[in-house]
């Protein structure tokens, strides 16, 4: 009875076992798997010479050869040179030669990079796995941890902007924020409650770990591949209008972007990226471009925007391009901080787009006329104000000066009553003076008649005194000279005595004035039609009121207040 070893298909370890009649039949393998060694002799293996997948008989031992190559393939020597590691997949334990490329897993039909499962299986055993920290770039949004199945102990290290999703048997369950992190049954709840840590640490516990990067994706462009189709609301034509510009990317909900977009990628970016998932660019470019095509017309359309001014409005269109994407977005966890239109594309060429520019020429130089009218009526209008204005400055000015002129004919009016009344003053004086003395102005007439018939006598001859002597013609001729030499200088004592006769106690009446007396200035036996200080119309004659102030009783020929002149 000879011994051999014989593969467990469970597993893929290696069990003792004997041949002969009395040999067991049945061993248990250490993974809990019951061998049955006459139905299970026979293996499948790849020959690490030839590297063809045959069968063999295990019982054989050390002599069982490949039926392609013909070398050993069941020796100790030709199982060092087959490996042994996890599925990627489903972490099932595979065996293979340590030449081969890949490796077809038979339960998930993953194919498994057999040199990366080899370093992964060493790092593991190793322990090198204890720093797990985010090394992708930063235009990756999501990137897996290349190394799987870490130890418990290992430390998980998540930087600022960042999240970390750990992945147990393909079931998300704890999320990390930024900081450093032991994985530990302490720091993973959630797995210690929905799963019993085996005591192997060799045995099937399979893990992964997710990085996802919270960094707003700056300057993402996008554009839209066709020409979108705008109906120029003033003409009624068609144009084709082009659209592009620039977005900002941000994750928002870590775990929800995991199981939408990722699955069992490697990771997710923006752009097209080896091992990524289908890029964001790609994925979506139709949801920017229904939105942009299906709202940018009625956009314009909205808010009133004319389309040869539509770049000085960019900013309302992308704010209302934002609204109309963000719900797309944001289903996939995702969300828009900024949402740029950049650029317009116009029709230039299109000859609808020719006439609608020169409708706008036409509408500018119409509101450049209209303008311009709009200044000239405003420059009159002034105008006419200023003169307005000048004219009520020289209508205050003749009103002063009328008022000026007034001003002065009262005071001398006040003047000349005054002197008027001091002279009457004086004269009443003398006579009350003479009268105390006990004559009158009769009396000094009377001496001064007499005084000068005195000294007409005197002058006379010897013979025209006496009434004899001389020439009798003579005489006459002296009387006569001595007649009117006394009556020259008697003649105004005389005017003043007949006056005085009628009533010696009462004084000489006054003389009735002549004229008509200004009752602007003052002026009195004023005798012309106007007064000649003032110009004041004589009162009496007809006036007239102003139609144009409603100033009444003017007596000149203009009015005032205004400078009307007055109606013929």
């Amino acid at each position: 009875m000879s011994k051999f070893v014989i593969e467990c298909p469970n597993c893929g370890k290696y069990a003792e076992a004997k041949s002969g009649f009395f040999a067991r039949k049945k061993i248990d393998c250490a993974c809990g798997y019951t061998i049955h060694v006459r139905t299970e002799k026979l293996a499948s293996r790849q020959c690490p010479h030839c590297g063809n997948n045959v069968v063999f008989d295990q019982s054989e031992g050390s002599k069982a050869t490949c039926p392609v190559c013909g070398e050993p393939i069941n020796t100790l020597a030709e199982q060092n040179k087959t490996v042994e590691f996890s599925c990627a997949q489903c972490g099932i334990r595979l065996r293979t030669a340590k030449t081969a490329s890949t490796y077809t897993c038979p339960v998930c039909d993953c194919e498994n990079d057999v040199q990366e499962r080899l370093v992964t299986e060493k790092i593991k055993h190793d322990g090198l796995a204890s720093i797990i920290k985010y090394e992708g770039d930063n235009d990756t949004l999501v990137w897996k941890h290349p190394i799987e199945d870490f130890n418990l102990g290992s430390q998980l290290i998540v930087h600022e902007s960042q999240e970390a999703i750990f992945f147990r048997d393909g079931q998300a369950l704890d999320l990390f924020g930024a900081g450093r992190y032991t994985l530990e049954t302490q720091q993973l709840p959630m797995l210690e409650k929905l799963y019993k840590l085996p005591t192997d640490t060799e045995g099937t516990f399979h893990s992964e770990v997710y990085f996802i990067n919270k960094v707003v994706q700056m300057a993402i462009r996008w554009g839209t591949p066709e020409k979108v189709r705008f109906i120029d609301p003033l003409t009624g034509v068609p144009l084709e209008l082009g659209a592009s510009g620039e977005l900002n990317l941000q994750v928002s909900d870590s775990r929800r972007l995991l199981l939408k977009l990722v699955g069992t990628m490697k990771g997710i970016a923006w752009s097209d990226g080896e091992g990524m998932a289908k890029s964001l660019q790609l994925a979506f470019r139709p949801l920017i471009t229904s939105a942009v095509k299906t709202n940018l017309a009625s956009v314009i359309k909205e808010n009133a925007v004319d389309i040869l001014e539509v770049d000085e409005n960019l900013n309302l269109i992308s704010a209302r391009l934002r609204e109309k994407l963000l719900p797309g977005f944001e289903e996939y966890s995702l969300t828009i901080p900024q949402f740029y239109v950049t650029n317009i594309v116009l029709p230039e060429e299109d000859p609808n787009f020719k006439r609608i520019r020169e409708l706008h020429t036409i509408t500018l130089r119409t509101r450049v006329i209209q303008a311009e009218a709009t200044v000239k009526t405003a420059e009159a209008q002034a105008q006419a104000a200023v003169e307005a204005a000048h004219r009520q400055a020289v209508l205050e000015q003749q009103t002063t000066e009328t008022e000026v002129a007034k001003r002065a004919a009262e005071r001398k009016v006040i003047e000349a009553q005054g002197e008027a009344q001091a002279a009457r003053a004086t004269g009443l004086a003398q006579a009350e003076v003479m009268a105390a003395q006990g004559y009158n102005q009769r009396d000094v007439l009377q001496a001064e008649v007499q005084k000068a018939y005195a000294e007409g006598i005197g002058n006379m001859g010897p013979d025209t005194v006496t009434g004899g002597g001389g020439s009798g013609v003579f005489g006459d001729v002296m009387q006569m000279g001595v007649g009117l030499a006394a009556m020259n200088a008697m003649a105004p004592q005389f005017a003043g005595m007949m006056q005085g006769f009628g009533d010696q106690s009462q004084p000489a009446a006054e003389s009735q004035p002549v004229g008509w007396t200004c009752t602007n200035c003052g002026k009195t036996n004023i005798t012309s039609k106007f007064c000649p200080d003032c110009g004041a119309k004589k009162p009496g004659a007809a006036t007239w009121s102003c139609p144009n102030c409603g100033t009444k009783d003017i007596m000149s020929k203009f009015c005032p207040e205004c400078g009307r002149k007055r109606d013929e």
